[in-house]
């Protein structure tokens, strides 16, 4: 058995709404070739995704919406009908061949999914994954299939695992959470800048769940200008109880990489710090609960050049148990990348001190988090 694989290919690159879209999927080959530079990543390592079948796409998606996605992707849905179905707007606008590419998309952490049942791998990396926001009869924040919801359903469905879904991208996950808010057997957690400020706007700490799903459902919304100990604080302490409490079968994680000071959609204020913790605290949950099962997808992070490359090449070094992502980043890869990047890329993996002014409102940023926290804590200790 591996200790991981990574699910990729060039084909994943096609996923691409336009050229001046915040979404590039140029990160997968950034990150990619950042491992291969630092000798962390080589061929016996990836594993090449499928396309999901019809079929898999209707464990979450409405059969309607699949096949708009097809007609839309080959120009022949009605923009009135293709908007009904979040299709054509400013967030998800249409490409051709959309079907195709998002099929890939969910087909690839399927395959991650199936690397770690059955047994192949202990862990699996498809960081083409994590389109969180897709709803089961709508696109929506630049979400078209929802490949983690997909997997999760396969997850139940084809191995009665216990799941426990942890997301740590800036925005909700909402359309994972919404699909299985009645599911006792799935339990999610999302990490995230409050809803106050920033699409999709929920995520709010009494959302517990519904039914038989009730005590299921966790969430921590952040205040914006959060800082790094207090998203720690907040990310380490809940996910610790809510593992205890849930007790998984299997991990899957979410790790959009858009909580970062430089990311141009939201307004936290991590650095490199919390993404160096983040799949230390996963990799020990997987372990401790679940024989080591951990899927993990990439999701949210726009800044593409300064941020992605070294927050997600982390979560490959932690998988993989692989030296590296210290002291400076690799003159070659810098020397290709630079000449295309609009901003002078870093040269080390760690952020510099004073990478921002000081954030004037911090003590009281750091209580609202702590007093969420403690809400989410303290249901626990009521429901166990």
């Amino acid at each position: 058995m591996k200790d991981a694989v990574f699910v990729y290919s060039a084909d994943l690159l096609a996923y691409r709404f336009r050229d001046d879209h915040p979404f590039n999927q140029m990160r997968l080959q950034l990150v990619k070739e950042l491992l291969e530079t630092i000798g962390a990543l080589s061929g016996e390592d990836i594993v090449k995704p499928r396309k999901a079948a019809d079929e898999e796409l209707l464990l979450i998606h409405d059969p309607s919406y699949v096949e708009a996605v097809k007609l839309a992707g080959h120009g022949k849905l009605d923009p009135v009908k293709a908007e009904n179905y979040g299709l054509g707007t400013e967030d998800t606008p249409v490409f051709p061949n959309m079907h195709e590419a998002s099929a890939l998309i969910a087909g690839g952490t399927l395959q991650a999914a199936e690397e770690v049942m059955s047994g192949r791998a202990r862990h699996a990396l498809h960081l083409g994954g994590g389109l969180h926001h897709g709803f089961r009869g709508k696109a929506s924040g630049f979400c078209i299939y929802n490949d983690t919801a997909i997997a999760i359903k396969y997850l139940r469905k084809q191995y009665g695992a216990r799941v426990l879904y942890v997301d740590t991208d800036a925005h909700h996950g909402d359309g994972v959470q919404w699909a299985f808010y009645d599911d006792e057997n799935v339990c999610t957690f999302s990490i995230h800048e409050t809803g106050r400020y920033l699409f999709p706007g929920t995520g709010n700490v009494n959302e517990w769940g519904t039914g038989k799903g009730y005590g299921y459902s966790f969430n921590i919304s952040l205040d914006a200008f959060t800082e790094d100990e207090s998203w720690l604080e907040c990310y380490s302490k809940a996910l610790e109880e809510i593992a205890a409490y849930f007790k998984p079968d299997v991990l899957v994680t979410q790790n959009g990489a858009d909580a970062h000071y430089y990311d141009p959609l939201t307004h936290l204020s991590a650095t490199m710090n919390i993404y160096r913790e983040i799949p230390k605290l996963a990799h020990k949950i997987a372990h401790e609960y679940c024989e080591g099962r951990w899927i993990a997808t990439g999701g949210g992070g726009y800044d593409i050049w300064r941020v992605v490359p070294r927050a997600w090449s982390l979560i490959w070094l932690e998988m993989a148990e692989k030296a590296g992502g210290g002291g400076e980043i690799p003159a070659a890869w810098l020397e290709k990348w630079q000449k295309i990047s609009p901003y002078p890329l870093p040269e080390r993996w760690d952020d510099p001190e004073g990478l921002y002014r000081p954030i004037p409102r911090k003590p009281e940023i750091e209580e609202k988090n702590r007093l969420v926290l403690n809400r989410l804590l303290q249901f626990i200790k009521q429901t166990k």
